[in-house]
């Protein structure tokens, strides 16, 4: 039975898997494209030897969350073990010949200048000149990937770009449907440390503080009785609205940068209360603004003692 016979019989047809071979001049950014190509869900594999990949290809892939099986990101250049750009390309086409695989290759240039000016700054030497001028090692190098450059698909010259432009090109050619950045919102207690990897960190200890209420000690912030409490201190409002506006005005900025996560965090003394409460409504405005935040509470189930929640004046019960 042919494949147009199973597609009319009403059996749906199968994708083929997607498979980008990332190559370039060295220090023209393909540890960044990976990255970024990875960070997008891609399965990405860097310095792999080329000759071994038709045994790649018949190696069960990585399956998605979705159910879908990821794409694969395969980097390698003149320091692979094997490389010989004559031999790949002949490989490789004899993988194009099998319909269950679409391959395309992305290769990354730069002017030799701009790549003298990288390997001068970060003081590496350029590995085809161990005993040369990085001039004459990015000369050859060239030289010898001209064929991978004529062959491939797509090309993107970093010479003049950011690090965040090269990202954001990679995002917009290579992303898996919709990628948007993640972000995720992290209530914390400032008694018990503040999360290492926040980007924005805002203190909600200006709020009366729902542990000085002996009803209301051993809640949480998830807890109504506690949300009550803190929405009638009449800072809550108004704080909350410039949060959400600031993140709003942010957000969009932060995706069109190629920033893969966002981290918020929230915090209050200890963890339970405030934070929680304000991280939980955060949350909620931000989904109604069209964005997709996941929510954690770092530490919720820590025990609430006056030691840790102790102020010079605690507030009037």
């Amino acid at each position: 039975m042919t494949d147009s016979s199973i597609v009319q019989a009403g059996f749906p047809a199968v994708e083929p898997h997607r498979v980008l071979l990332v190559t370039g001049l060295s220090g023209a950014g393909k540890t960044t494209a990976l990255k970024t190509l990875e960070d997008l869900g891609w399965e990405a594999i860097d310095n792999f030897p080329i000759r071994l990949l038709p045994l790649l290809m018949d190696t069960p892939q990585a399956v998605r969350r979705d159910g879908q099986e990821r794409p694969l990101a395969i980097g390698f250049d003149t320091r692979t073990r094997g490389f010989d750009p004559g031999s790949i390309v002949r490989q490789v086409r004899d993988l194009e010949e099998r319909p269950e695989y679409a391959i395309s290759t992305l290769f990354l240039d730069c002017a030799g200048r701009e790549l003298q000016r990288r390997y001068a700054e970060t003081r590496r030497r350029h590995p085809l000149a161990q005993d040369r001028s990085a001039e004459a090692g990015i000369a050859e190098e060239r030289e010898w990937l001209q064929p991978l450059r004529r062959w491939a698909e797509n090309v993107i010259d970093t010479t003049n770009l950011a690090l965040s432009d090269l990202q954001q090109k990679i995002r917009s050619r290579f992303a898996l449907e919709q990628s948007p950045t993640s972000i995720i919102v992290t209530s914390f207690g400032f008694a018990r440390g503040m999360p290492p990897s926040a980007d924005l960190v805002f203190d909600m200890r200006f709020l009366r503080n729902p542990y000085w209420d002996r009803s209301l000690r051993e809640m949480t912030g998830l807890e109504a009785p506690v949300g009550a409490f803190i929405t009638e201190d009449p800072a809550y409002q108004g704080a909350v609205d410039r949060i959400v506006d600031l993140l709003t005005f942010l957000l969009p900025r932060y995706q069109a940068a190629a920033k893969a996560y966002v981290h918020i965090a929230i915090g209050c003394t200890g963890g339970r209360h405030r934070s929680v409460f304000v991280a939980q409504e955060i949350t909620k405005r931000l989904q109604a603004a069209g964005f997709c935040p996941t929510v954690q509470h770092r530490n919720l189930t820590s025990r609430p003692t006056d030691a840790i929640e102790e102020s010079p004046a605690p507030p009037p019960a």
